[in-house]
């Protein structure tokens, strides 16, 4: 399988670009924001940068249901043009702010909290744009390589936002971010509305929002997946948070390392995405052993000694975040009916990034009482624990015991047999869309 087939389809290569320049802005954005938080409006206070990272990620939880519907029922393409052009003019604004040196924490707060709401229609919208563009079995290589673009940016864009940063201020940063959502704007207008893929819409009237909560309530694959979700992505993803206090705080370093070390990790992230591209089907196996390894990374990165092998740990952290997300990202998507599939990708959306109002400001306590090795602490439990749920569930769900086979040695001696039998290829979860058992996607 190629790793990059979906690039042979036009449209979406177009927008691919168009994706990778605007994220690489976005990243710019976030690097500089969250340092002018830091150490310009701040001493330091990991707990206030906590606060703009719930600010911004906390309207995901509560205006999900709402831009979940609205993605399934309108067009997404005019969507995306409405949200790119309002996420523009929030960066204008904050960048004029701030380089006439009038910001203040209460205006970031303000266009976090703004910036929140605006993405919040935005996410679903995006990630189900995805479905239009190329086929449903393009659709996972699809979602992997936008995941490898948003990585690739975050890449660069940290990097050159930490250069700018010490070199002109936060404030350049963000009037530059505006310039780089015009490329997305661009691949939106070449792409013309009729070459797009035509899916189910979902239809007019009441307890639309409801129909979705009841699809993934009888899904419990797509539950148990979320719960993973919702664990790490609450306590493990706070990847800003960690490196900003380690590196200020623990290793007394300034913009230009911070911005380094986001990049460091980005390649791990980037490395993550890309095999997930050429892996082919998402399985709930994969999401959950990437899980395992993350949890185990993140505390062999609580205990580097330095900046140098701080770095280093952060790449393997990286790769199995993204992983895992991007597994459990193509799972989901794979496997819901197209015509629920803005609502349930709005509630994965807001499971994934709306934790962030509780995890945030959690972890950042913990960094500040604690110290930053300690937060760090946090997002490997996170990644264990979630491990540990999603692995009893596919134990319990297909009745897995272990045997011994005493002819065997080594690792051969186990192994692992189901009880399911053929009557599971018979079996179909409610709503599913696809024929055979979401049980299945564990691997065979």
């Amino acid at each position: 399988m190629s790793t990059f087939k979906s690039l042979h389809i036009l449209n979406y290569r177009i927008w691919f670009l168009g994706a990778l320049v605007s994220n690489i802005g976005t990243w710019m954005q976030r690097t500089a924001q969250d340092w002018l938080v830091f150490d310009h409006l701040t001493d330091h206070d990991a707990g206030a940068m906590g606060i703009t990272m719930a600010l911004q990620l906390g309207p995901q939880l509560f205006l999900a249901p709402v831009a979940g519907l609205v993605a399934d029922r309108y067009s997404r393409r005019q969507l995306l043009i409405i949200t790119q052009s309002m996420m523009a003019l929030l960066s204008t604004g904050l960048g004029i702010l701030v380089v006439l040196g009038a910001g203040q924490l209460w205006h970031v707060y303000s266009f976090a909290l703004l910036l929140g709401m605006v993405s919040a229609l935005d996410a679903p919208v995006r990630q189900t744009f995805v479905s239009e563009l190329v086929r449903d079995d393009y659709l996972p290589n699809a979602v992997a390589l936008n995941s490898a673009s948003f990585n690739v940016a975050r890449m660069i864009g940290p990097a050159v936002a930490g250069v700018l940063t010490v070199a002109v201020g936060p404030g350049w940063v963000f009037l530059i971010n505006t310039f780089t959502f015009l490329a997305m704007l661009l691949s939106l207008w070449k792409i013309p509305a009729a070459s797009l893929r035509q899916l189910p819409r979902a239809a007019p009237g009441k307890g639309r929002i409801r129909e979705g909560l009841r699809y993934v309530r009888f899904r419990p694959d797509i539950v148990v997946v979320l719960v993973a979700v919702f664990i790490v992505g609450t306590l493990g993803l706070n990847f800003v948070l960690f490196i900003a206090a380690m590196v200020g705080t623990e290793f007394g370093l300034d913009a230009s390392a911070f911005g380094l070390m986001n990049s460091i990790m980005a390649i791990g992230s980037v490395a993550g995405a890309l095999l997930s591209a050429g892996r082919g089907k998402p399985r709930l196996r994969m999401i959950f052993g990437a899980a395992a390894a993350f949890g185990v990374t993140s505390g062999l990165a609580a205990l580097a000694p330095d900046y140098f092998w701080f770095g280093v740990a952060l790449v393997p952290v990286g790769l199995f975040a993204i992983t895992m997300m991007t597994s459990a990202n193509g799972y989901v998507q794979t496997t819901t009916d197209p015509v629920m599939r803005g609502r349930v990708m709005a509630l994965y959306m807001a499971i994934f990034m709306g934790g962030t109002p509780i995890g945030a400001p959690l972890v950042g306590w913990v960094a500040n009482v604690a110290g930053p090795r300690w937060s760090l602490s946090v997002a490997a439990a996170s990644g264990i624990i979630a491990a540990v749920i999603g692995m009893i569930w596919i134990i319990r769900a297909q009745r897995l015991r272990l045997t011994f086979n005493r002819r065997a040695r080594g690792l051969r001696y186990f192994g692992v047999v189901s009880h399911l039998g053929v009557q599971q290829q018979g079996d179909n979860t409610n709503g599913a869309a696809r024929d055979e058992n979401p049980d299945d996607a564990v691997g065979r």
